[in-house]
């Protein structure tokens, strides 16, 4: 079976999605010759001009209902259609999730690209931070449309990086002129440090950075306070170490965790917290083509939690 490529194009209603892939399909770069399918999850105000998409088939399926992100009903349609490349318009109310764990197998991501108004973005991330959080933390290329001059820069700077160090910023003007972001944010640790010391406040913004960019952790040395907790799916001596982040409130918490082995009997009932130092190494899995970082504990001892228990993104606190 062949692979097909994916592009996801992410983003919330009116905020120029439809525009925006209608641009890349009609782009001489983009997919000449081919079969293109677009899966259309959140129909806009605004329509596909197919006459503009030249030399290549594009065949619209709409989704109307996140039942419909079926593997076997994506695989025929696919099928049915012939198609060579996928491109998805996402709806910005549904996780990824929906999505990612229902694509057929030789669906392989490709480009994920968030579009976002430059405008009414700051409203999402006041109302809908999970759902923002969800699509630029996976996101390669974020673009800000209908820029102009009626927003911060840097705070939309600040809010993607604080999610994600890893994509592409470019800021769209009204004459269609793409500006690149070229601000400069350090990290709030010493990469380069013999052992990387992570603060607890700054435990969210290294989880994020290490799993959007885990091959340049490899080799390296961490010291963290984090929970360790024994899972019945991990083997004697290999725990799950990490800490609960909050997205926006307390029902997004999730427990964001690396599965780490000790070099050492460590007896553990229910959680504890400790501060470990670990080396990391990373394994690519290639069926999910991502980057998975792995911790071996050279040193571990029992210690009081952080003041706070909960970790959370920079933004939330104006920090």
């Amino acid at each position: 079976m062949k692979k097909i490529p994916v592009y996801l194009f992410l983003g919330f209603l009116e905020g120029g999605k439809t525009n925006f892939i209608q641009k890349t399909l009609s782009s001489d770069k983009f997919g000449n010759d081919m079969n293109i399918l677009l899966l259309v999850c959140e129909e806009g105000f605004d329509d596909y001009d197919f006459t503009q998409f030249k030399v290549k088939k594009v065949s619209l399926q709409v989704i109307e209902d996140k039942s419909e992100l079926d593997e076997q009903f994506l695989s025929k349609t696919a099928e049915d259609n012939n198609a060579d490349i996928v491109v998805v318009e996402s709806n910005g109310m549904w996780h990824l999730t929906d999505f990612l764990l229902n694509k057929p197998e030789n669906w392989k991501i490709f480009q994920t690209v968030f579009v976002a108004d430059a405008s009414s973005f700051g409203i999402y991330v006041e109302n809908m931070k999970s759902l923002v959080i969800d699509k630029i933390n996976v996101s390669d290329v974020v673009i800000f449309n209908r820029y102009a001059n009626r927003a911060d820069v840097n705070e939309l700077h600040r809010i993607v990086r604080t999610i994600n160090r890893r994509s592409e910023i470019y800021y769209e003007a009204d004459n269609g002129m793409m500006i690149a972001d070229d601000i400069e944010d350090p990290l709030p640790y010493d990469i380069e440090a013999d052992t990387i010391l992570i603060k607890d406040e700054d435990y969210a913004v290294w989880y994020g950075d290490i799993m959007n960019e885990a091959k340049k952790y490899h080799g390296k040395t961490v010291k963290f306070k984090a929970m360790i907790v024994s899972r019945p799916e991990l083997p004697n001596n290999v725990f799950a170490v990490g800490r609960y982040i909050m997205t926006c409130c307390e029902e997004d918490m999730q427990f964001c965790w690396f599965v780490a082995l000790c070099n050492r009997y460590f007896p553990l009932q229910g959680e504890k917290w400790v501060s470990l130092t670990a080396e990391i190494t990373v394994q690519h899995h290639e069926n999910e083509n991502v980057d998975i970082p792995l911790l071996k504990i050279v040193d571990l001892y029992e210690c009081n939690p952080p003041k706070e228990k909960i970790a959370t993104f920079s933004y939330h606190d104006g920090g």
